[in-house]
């Protein structure tokens, strides 16, 4: 039945119901594991700030590990770099523009320190257009201590009604947590595989580089969970968790995600990747991190700051214009 459709309706539908599956199984993979771990004794703080803030990253993941796996090498590390590019510019552009987002200084001492040494490395590593596969196993082996050391210095920051927001633990039987953890593995693996195949397809019928896709349909595609958790926690005046989904999703993305496709072997990149798209990345990580500290020193007396329409307005118009920016460098 599929030969008698055009190719292009075909491609997408695999994209649209590819990305539908990925928010849907992402959901109920982030319900199970956290109800698992809320069995085991695991404290709600640790749960969202790793169990919460990976789930948001698990269709970056899961597509990362599929592309790899189909020879799109460059389709994940655009992934990686374009959802980081996406979390900044639009997803924190749009939710400001909705409502402030308030901003306390430990994000200046802890999460955007941290971000920016992981930036920091991971942009060493693509200077010379090769991921290598030594570099890659760094970048992924300093994931879990780089999740302690967040879960560390931010235990101490967050309110008791914080952690609980945070976490938003579904309660669930031990017996049904490890159903839906299985479900949400299962059609996370799936959906990543549909997507994959429709966005390569794509790619070949268009003419353009997977790293295209990766950067623009893919990572736009990716980073809905971190819009739409991030626009949920700010309209519901949850301090801090819009602006802390993100820098952790970020941190996500490179440790984890750019990372797969050089785990085995050393993977040769466009030079674009590093001297246009990395760079854009950290402008627009700068960009949030001197409009968090301009808020913090004119609101110092009232303890924190908010980035509210002005900050929005200038993170989706760099978003935007990068968009530009790529329009004219691929073609």
């Amino acid at each position: 039945m599929l030969e008698s459709l055009p190719p292009l309706l075909v491609i997408a539908v695999a994209i649209v119901a590819g990305f539908a599956g990925l928010i849907w199984s992402a959901d109920r993979f982030v319900a199970g594991s956290a109800a698992i771990a809320s069995s085991f004794g695991v404290a709600p703080v640790v749960i969202g700030l790793t169990i919460v803030a990976f789930g948001t990253s698990a269709p970056e993941i899961m597509v990362s590990i599929s592309a790899s796996l189909k020879g799109a090498g460059d389709m994940a590390v655009g992934n990686g770099i374009g959802s980081n590019i996406a979390n900044t510019g639009l997803v924190l552009g749009a939710t400001a523009l909705v409502v402030a987002i308030p901003v306390q200084k430990h994000l200046l001492k802890d999460e955007l320190p941290l971000l920016l040494v992981v930036m920091a490395i991971s942009g060493y590593f693509l200077s010379d257009g090769i991921l290598a596969q030594w570099e890659a196993i760094v970048l992924i082996g300093a994931l879990i201590p780089a999740i302690f050391l967040l879960v560390y210095l931010k235990k101490g920051d967050l309110s008791e009604q914080e952690t609980t927001d945070e976490a938003s633990i579904p309660h669930l039987s031990r017996t049904m947590a490890f159903v839906w953890f299985v479900i949400g593995l299962g059609a996370l693996m799936l959906s990543s595989e549909v997507l994959v195949w429709g966005a390569k397809s794509a790619a070949e019928m268009a003419g353009v580089s997977p790293l295209v896709i990766g950067l623009t349909i893919i990572a736009l595609g990716t980073s809905l969970p971190e819009l739409a958790a991030s626009l949920i926690s700010a309209l519901k005046g949850h301090h801090d968790i819009a602006l802390g989904n993100v820098l952790g999703s970020n941190m996500f993305n490179l440790l984890a995600v750019m990372s797969i496709p050089g785990l085995s072997g050393s993977f040769p990149l466009d030079q674009s990747v590093f001297s246009r798209d990395f760079v854009v990345m950290v402008a627009l990580t700068i960009l949030l991190a001197v409009a968090i500290g301009l808020s913090i020193w004119r609101n110092r007396g009232a303890g924190g700051g908010k980035i509210g329409k002005t900050a929005g307005c200038l993170l989706l118009l760099s978003y935007f214009g990068y968009y530009v920016l790529l329009y004219q460098t691929a073609i």
